[in-house]
């Protein structure tokens, strides 16, 4: 059948209504169109690749009218496909990367560039942090530990740093309200995203009174918290560069894309674990519910809405690190050339122990000023060890967050993969079910946060009623753990824990 036939018969399966999903990274921005069980409509993916800018002393940071620029032309190429399609889209929704902030003025133009949650440069306002807030008492509210990407050092890195940029901001929003703004003109936050600043009580879905008392920022300078379910329509420019979506389609305010590759990976209950590498990477465990009562330390608690809580931690390094390793090493090209030679190692057997910071360090021991290091090389050391070396450290982290949050699951839950990095590597997949001793389940979905996205749309929508019913998600592939390599990368592990502990002592550690 040839491929224009083969499209044809798949879209004359999909139903109405159909959604545009819109996927905010780190490294670049997406769009595609969903039918209303949440099928990914052939053809309709539109992609623009970007990078943050980053500085000698830890600054990430995107120019913000360009990152506009980039969603928009996402949305102009899906929907030209749509409309090629025949195919009429009933609603915008939006994934949009968590920790990001922007301060606009009282016509919402940017007046600072949109910092991402790599921005470490302000890891000495977390001490300071530490010194005048309670960190547990913060921590069991907000979900949030102290730490440079999260918005209370940020602001007050920017007021010491830039005062009079501060005081000039009339509101700090994250990117997903800046685009809800320039698209639309609402300024509306969802809890999702709000949960995701260090300054949302996640418990009552409210902003934070004791840190914005203590942190002398008024309420006024947030954004209004949105209702869940909330849509609006198109404005101005858009409503005409968009005829298509003009008086038809509305826009959902933007949701974490972590919660969304929880729900578009299938993992909506705690009988199931996310666990995803892209640029970054993360595990968590998403359910409806209230957040627990006893929230480990080296975790986080954010909101998929105010019905869901999303439990887990991230790692700053995953895929970035990766690609950051190929282009330093000045490795070959070819991901099946170096996948097939990194095969053929065993397991540990460099030598070498790397700590996976290069970006600096979230999640076990949210470490502000924690960074890359790489030891034990040798004359005989070869680039090829220490890429092999860095995914091993990556997974070592995963298993140390497992630790924290598999007894949050309920027994014998299942970890489900997904994410760019391990769509491309099945090595990268096969090490994590040997590192965590445990079988991992590789998702035949290749855009979970779009698709969650559409998802929660659909159910705002009243298409959708139960996600894990109405919208299944199948393997593509399981990966059996070896407990041999298990036992010696567990060795491993301990290793590195040890040299960390030596290298950090208990920085980054709350007070007992």
């Amino acid at each position: 059948m040839a491929s224009d036939e083969l499209e044809g018969a798949q879209l004359r399966q999909m139903s109405p209504p159909f959604v545009l999903a819109v996927d905010v990274g780190t490294s670049s921005a997406r769009a595609a169109l969903f039918d209303a069980a949440g099928r990914e409509v052939e053809g309709t993916l539109a992609r623009v690749e970007r990078e943050f800018r980053t500085t000698p002393d830890g600054g990430a940071e995107l120019n913000a009218d360009a990152a506009i620029e980039d969603v928009t032309r996402t949305v102009d190429a899906a929907l030209a496909q749509a409309e090629a399609r025949g195919l009429n889209v009933e609603a915008v929704a939006v994934s949009c990367f968590w920790h990001s902030l922007v301060g606009v003025d009282k016509d919402a133009r940017a007046l600072t560039p949109l910092y991402g949650w790599a921005d470490t440069r302000a890891a000495n306002q977390v001490s300071e942090l530490r010194r005048r807030f309670d960190e547990r008492a913060t921590h069991a509210r907000t979900g949030c530990r102290f730490h440079p990407s999260y918005w209370p050092a940020k602001l007050l890195w920017l007021q010491r740093e830039q005062p009079g940029i501060f005081s000039r901001v009339t509101r700090w929003l994250t990117f997903g309200e800046l685009l809800l703004s320039r698209l639309c003109g609402e300024q509306s936050a969802s809890v999702s995203l709000a949960s995701g600043t260090g300054l949302l009580d996640v418990r009552r879905c409210v902003w934070d009174d004791e840190l914005l008392n203590g942190l002398q920022l008024s309420i006024d300078r947030l954004p209004p918290l949105a209702k869940d379910g909330a849509a609006f329509t198109f404005d101005g420019e858009f409503a005409a560069r968009w005829p298509q979506l003009r008086g038809r389609a509305v826009w959902f305010p933007a949701i974490g894309d972590g919660a969304l590759n929880n729900i578009g990976a299938g993992c909506v209950n705690q009988r199931s674990v996310a666990l995803m590498i892209g640029t970054s990477g993360a595990m968590r465990v998403l359910y409806a519910g209230e957040p627990p009562t006893a929230l480990p330390e080296s975790l986080w608690c954010y909101r998929a809405d105010r019905r869901r809580v999303v439990v887990g931690g991230a790692l700053s390094d995953g895929g970035g690190l990766y690609d950051w390793m190929k282009e330093s090493l000045q490795l070959v090209d070819d991901d099946e050339i170096l996948e097939r030679e990194m095969s053929r190692m065993e397991p540990d057997a460099h030598g070498l122990t790397v700590l996976p910071f290069w970006a600096g360090e979230r999640s076990t021991h949210w470490n502000a000023h924690a960074s890359g290091a790489i030891m034990g090389m040798t004359t005989h050391t070869r680039p090829l060890d220490i890429l092999r070396a860095s995914l091993e450290a990556v997974a070592y982290r995963f298993a140390v967050i497992a630790d924290a949050l598999l007894p949050l699951a309920l027994p014998h839950a299942e970890i489900h993969a997904s994410g760019g990095a391990l769509w491309a590597s099945r090595l990268w997949s096969q090490m994590l079910a040997d590192v965590l001793g445990r079988p991992l389940k590789l998702s035949n979905v290749p855009e979970a946060s779009s698709r969650g996205a559409a998802l929660l749309a659909l159910e705002a929508l009243g298409v959708v009623d139960h996600l894990a019913a109405d919208a299944p998600v199948e393997a593509a592939e399981i990966f059996e753990p070896n407990m041999q390599r298990h036992t010696i990368y567990r060795g491993a592990l301990e290793r590195q824990e040890t040299i960390y502990q030596r290298l950090h002592s208990t920085n980054g550690e709350m007070e007992k």
